[in-house]
């Protein structure tokens, strides 16, 4: 292996332009004292773990994975040629967003993690939201959805309902987290079947905020709603934020905070070393309104 004179880290993807994980882990870098690059690298869609073995034989550290290698990531388990350990939440997720190359015992092994749920988990503590004995809404079925499922129930609300336009999928996450549910009421819906329905955190984790599409939810939800959360985040508040706070949610919050805390797991992985996010996260949102 080429051994690099700096720790080398990255994100991959595809697109990845618009990432802004270079700049939130070089600011946790000069915060801690380390010594370590970090840039973007644009994978094609066919050639991931081609990539991921010539980042590694080239001296790399460790990669966050972004969409769409997240589920390829955690399918290197099976790859025979490579020596890999999920971490348990990667395992519970099916995906993952982050890969430390370690040596261990002369024995290349690459270690796998997610941060994406304990990063929201976090960032919903940092506004001063507990999760604990709370009624929770999961809004989408799908990667994002599923990666956040186990660190939520970890927080032992008193329920976690998963609504999707097609319930099977929701019903298949259900099935899937139910051994690690325990105590909380664990169910599966679809949009319609919300209304009547009331929940202290509403969390979308559906794309709609990409495109700017409304989801065809029950009006009734918001109300009295302590917060609504979207993954998604930008300059403005999201359709579903905007919606939410006219139907009488009382705080609305974006993934940007999501973003920061995830990436922050992402440090510690690698390094050891939990970074302070608050300034980080303080950086990255006058960046994001200032279009920096």
């Amino acid at each position: 292996m080429k051994e690099s004179l700096i720790d080398r880290y990255a994100v991959m993807g595809n697109p990845v332009a618009h990432s802004r994980s270079p700049d939130i882990q070089l600011a946790f870098a000069a915060q801690t004292g380390q010594h370590m690059s970090y840039e973007r690298l644009l994978i094609p869609l066919d050639h991931f773990v081609d990539h991921v073995q010539k980042f590694r034989e080239q001296g790399g550290h460790g990669l966050n994975i972004t969409v769409p290698f997240k589920m390829q990531a955690h399918a290197l388990a099976h790859d025979p040629d490579l020596h890999i350990q999920l971490t348990e939440r990667a395992a519970l997720a099916g995906a993952a967003n982050t890969l430390r190359f370690d040596n261990q015992a002369n024995e290349e092994v690459i270690s796998a993690d997610n941060t994406d749920g304990v990063g929201l988990v976090r960032d919903i503590q940092r506004l001063g939201f507990s999760l604990q004995a709370q009624r929770i809404l999961l809004l989408g079925a799908g990667g994002a959805a599923r990666g956040v499922i186990g660190p939520i129930l970890a927080e032992r609300p008193l329920s976690l309902t998963i609504a999707n336009r097609n319930i099977d999928r929701a019903q298949v996450l259900v099935q899937i987290f139910s051994d690690v549910a325990q105590n909380v009421a664990l169910t599966a819906s679809t949009f319609a079947d919300l209304s009547g329905q009331h929940f202290d955190i509403i969390i979308n984790a559906t794309s709609a905020s990409l495109s700017g599409t409304s989801l065809a939810l029950p009006d009734t939800i918001f109300v009295d709603t302590s917060l609504a959360y979207d993954m998604m985040y930008g300059a403005t508040p999201t359709e579903f934020l905007r919606n939410a706070s006219r139907l009488g949610t009382k705080r609305i919050a974006d993934g940007l905070g999501m973003l920061v805390e995830q990436a922050a797991e992402s440090f510690y992985f690698w390094r050891g070393l939990r970074p302070d996010t608050l300034p980080v996260h303080a950086q990255m949102r006058s960046a994001l309104q200032t279009g920096d």
